[in-house]
């Protein structure tokens, strides 16, 4: 049934993060973690969804479509449900979309400091009683979640080293023939927790490396945990943006070496290169939901400082064609271009060449609510699933390559960009 009702309440600020380690055990636990910077002014956790949608996306997205999913909804589309078109790829190794459907939300506004309970219900009453439940999520919370031990004791590649190298000189020599311009080329790591831990330790461990677009979420067997800087898209009344990344120098402890590093990055014709690329390509997909000639540049080549690394990020802004909603510009842009490459069906039958199915790494987490959609890119990101009394995971980090890319430095990018979950995952 469609909610047609909703009632918020103002509640005294709680940490987010305490309150989602209070629902860490419940059926549908959901925390979408914001920074708190420029990017993420806010943050949500929720429980116990009253819909679950776990389905193939081949007749495409008409389940955003529908009123019922209107509102109060969190989904997850893989990468490989947009990639399976160009690449003929069947296997599936995560389903295409995951929709969950929230009745009770808190939502915590870090500008000013506020949390919301949230209830939607088919009508007043129902809306009431769902604000009542948020509101004792809020008060049970727990006041300061104990940072765990490292949660698993490997983190083992796929693939050796040298043959992530070896695929990198495949795309370049591909490039110099004139088949691509640039593809986003992968190496997986893979590993278990230790009996007794769950993927909620890894979100913990990443409390001090928070990014814009962090995020947990457990449907029954299957979690993932997300500590994206990256945004895919916004869609709010008729403005869309999207910021793409392209462009990676890692942190240095030393001030003076890390501020040269983040200038080297910033001057990279290389880096801006690939940017453009991106941004030019994300042009293309945004006019397809776009009005005519409202798609526009709003920043280049802006460098972003994160714990581990440095990105060099552009922003791409459109107005949307009337009519358009969340399922229209999903259809129109996924996957992500940043994460595919140029032109885009083309990078991403590279990338099958030399990539076994994605799951939902680099796929996009996103979030409805009152006809605002936002959705990550699922960089920084680990797929668990359980096994018995075991959590097995897989994770990946990937490069852009282009016509001058260095097979090693391109792997040190990949090394760069794990580090966070690594550490995360197994201590420094």
């Amino acid at each position: 049934m469609t909610y047609r009702a909703v009632e918020r309440r103002p509640l005294p600020w709680r940490e987010p993060l305490a309150v989602a380690a209070g629902l860490r055990d419940r059926d549908g636990a959901l925390a979408l973690l914001s920074d708190g910077g420029p990017l993420g002014r806010w943050s949500f956790v929720a429980a116990d969804p009253d819909r679950v949608v776990i389905e193939p996306v081949e007749a495409g997205l008409d389940r955003l479509r529908d009123p019922d999913f209107a509102n109060g909804v969190v989904g997850l589309l893989a990468y490989d449900a947009g990639a399976r078109p160009a690449t003929g790829q069947r296997e599936a190794v995560w389903p295409d979309l995951m929709l969950a459907r929230y009745p009770a939300m808190l939502a915590f506004d870090h500008r000013t400091r506020q949390a919301f309970a949230v209830g939607r219900g088919v009508d007043a009453g129902a809306a009431r009683i769902a604000a009542d439940t948020a509101l004792v999520w809020l008060a049970a919370a727990p006041d300061d979640p104990v940072t765990p031990p490292p949660p698993s004791t490997r983190l083992d590649p796929e693939a050796p080293g040298a043959a992530y190298e070896a695929a990198v000189a495949d795309v370049v020599a591909r490039i110099a023939a004139g088949e691509l311009f640039q593809a986003n080329i992968a190496r997986a790591w893979t590993g278990e927790l230790q009996v007794g831990a769950d993927p909620f330790d890894v979100l913990l461990r990443l409390a001090d490396r928070a990014s814009a677009y962090g995020a947990f979420w457990r449907l029954g067997d299957r979690a993932i945990v997300s500590n994206s800087p990256e945004l895919f898209l916004t869609l709010d009344g008729d403005r869309i943006e999207t910021r793409p990344i392209k462009g990676t120098r890692p942190r240095d402890p030393d001030p003076i070496r890390d501020a040269a590093l983040a200038a080297e990055l910033q001057m990279s014709a290389k880096d801006r290169a690939e940017n453009l690329m991106i941004v030019d390509l994300m042009r293309n997909d945004l006019a397809r939901a776009a009005a005519p000639g409202s798609v526009a540049v709003e920043s280049l080549f802006d460098v972003e400082p994160l714990p581990t690394v440095h990105h060099l990020v552009s922003t791409v802004t459109a107005r949307a064609a009337p009519g358009v909603g969340p399922a229209d510009l999903l259809e129109a842009t996924f996957p992500p271009g940043s994460i595919t490459g140029a032109p885009k069906h083309q990078a991403m039958k590279v990338i099958a060449t030399h990539e076994p199915p994605r799951g939902p790494w680099c796929g996009s987490l996103f979030h409805i609510e009152d006809g605002r959609l936002t959705a990550s890119v699922l960089i920084r990101t680990a797929a668990f699933e359980r096994e018995g009394e075991v959590w097995r995971f897989r994770t990946l980090a990937g490069a852009g390559i282009v016509a001058d890319s260095d097979p090693s430095a391109e792997r040190a990018e990949t090394e760069a960009k794990i580090r966070a979950l690594r550490e995360a995952l197994t201590g420094p």
